[in-house]
């Protein structure tokens, strides 16, 4: 594998994000060849669940041409659903309903997983348990929405259907019906990748940056990859956790890179109080969403475009940004909202709404992850699962899911 990922502008504007406290991960340079049990190429958040759960009983080196958590994680808005993209009857009628009810139990899983972690380890995140309301769009009305729920409801899935009026009383919101769940959440992506990280070379992993891998090759013992400080790094097995920058070479069918945009309003806003305790997103393309931080600002995003370069467009971002407030205003005529940060971004969707983490074609040891969709940190939870079994020697029962 030659030029081993490809390399874009993941990012414009400011994050939220990225004037979090406690982002600080220490990083070193490859100043020699080294060799390890795992090399994991990308230091963000799918990049730190791995490092975080394979340090664990192996040795393992992170390698990152930018510095940690500063590709796509900090344009995350971490709205931590389990709810997929495309919903569990529109998933069943592309996978089967067998495959999509264990997407979306698998899905469900990991947000517990997340938690569990997040409180074992005791990262300081902001992380707070969310409800969510899907509400009636222009691509599933309030009927598709009514049998949803129900098709949620009898898997176990904590979904309930509300009608206009309930939803006009509960929510003060205008649309002809939504689907209202449980045992989501929300938090700072950065804080969670730092944490991560941290503990991470705790258990003695080493995070290199900036390093970029120029080329990978494997045989019948492992991969040796050869970087741009002029050193190799052995490893028994490598983990490309790369984001939207896609490791050459692997397939990603139905699989494409668009932009999106997103805002934060200036802290404590005035706002009812349900959204303190729920996301919101809404059944349309495209889609608004939006969610409370700890702090009372109000994060909001959507706006998606079919395209991996106009999040580039610095006046785009001012005109998204506008759309977006419209349609927020449109909704909640009560809220108010004073922008504070503004970014827009890359962002991966597949055709099922579901993750690609598989074995790299022609190379041995090797794997790739790519969390498409809205549920980008969701699904590195699920990865870090799934490459942890394989590597281990087992196979996760849910790994046929994510093959593309």
């Amino acid at each position: 594998m030659t030029g081993a990922t490809i390399k874009r502008d993941l990012r414009t504007g400011r994050s939220l994000w990225a004037d979090s406290p406690g982002l600080g991960v220490p990083v070193r340079p490859l100043k020699a060849a080294i060799s390890v049990d795992v090399a994991v190429v990308g230091a963000g958040i799918s990049g730190a669940f791995m490092a975080h759960e394979l340090s664990r009983d192996h040795t393992v080196a992170v390698l990152d041409r930018r510095p940690p958590l500063t590709g796509s994680t900090v344009a995350s808005t971490a709205l931590l659903q389990w709810e997929i993209d495309l919903p569990l009857t529109a998933l069943a009628e592309k996978v089967g309903m067998a495959k999509a009810k264990r997407a979306y139990l698998r899905s469900r899983a990991a947000i517990d997983d997340l938690k569990a972690i997040v409180a074992r380890e005791r990262i300081v995140c902001g992380l707070k348990d969310k409800a969510t309301l899907y509400l009636a769009g222009d691509e599933y009305g309030h009927r598709a929405l009514e049998d949803e729920a129900a098709a949620r409801a009898a898997i176990g899935l904590e979904s309930e259907y509300v009608g206009p009026a309930g939803l006009r009383e509960r929510f003060g919101i205008e649309r002809t019906g939504a689907i209202r769940s449980r045992g989501s959440a929300s938090g700072d992506p950065a804080r969670l990748a730092a944490g991560l990280l941290r503990r991470a070379q705790a258990a003695g992993a080493k995070v290199y940056s900036r390093v970029e891998v120029l080329q990978a090759v494997s045989d019948p013992d492992g991969v040796t990859l050869l970087t741009d400080a002029g050193h190799a790094v052995r490893a028994k097995s490598v983990v490309f956790c790369c984001g939207y920058e896609f490791p050459k070479g692997v397939p990603t069918p139905g699989a494409k890179v668009i932009s999106t945009w997103a805002m934060a309003s200036k802290p404590r806003q005035r706002c009812p109080a349900w959204l303190r305790e729920t996301l919101v997103w809404e059944a349309s393309d495209p889609y608004l969403y939006f969610r409370m931080g700890g702090d009372g600002r109000l994060i909001v995003g959507g706006e998606d475009e079919a395209s991996p370069d106009a999040h580039a467009d610095t006046a785009k971002l001012k005109r998204k940004c506008a759309t977006i407030a419209a349609k927020l205003k449109a909704l909640l005529p009560g809220v108010e909202f004073e922008i504070d940060y503004s970014w827009a971004g890359a962002f991966g969707e597949s055709a099922t709404g579901l993750p690609s983490i598989a074995p790299v074609p022609d190379m041995d040891h090797a794997w790739a992850v790519m969390g498409f969709g809205g549920n980008g940190i969701t699904y590195s939870v699920i990865a870090s699962q799934v490459v942890s079994a394989a590597i281990r020697g087992g196979a996760d029962p849910d790994a046929d899911l994510y093959r593309p």
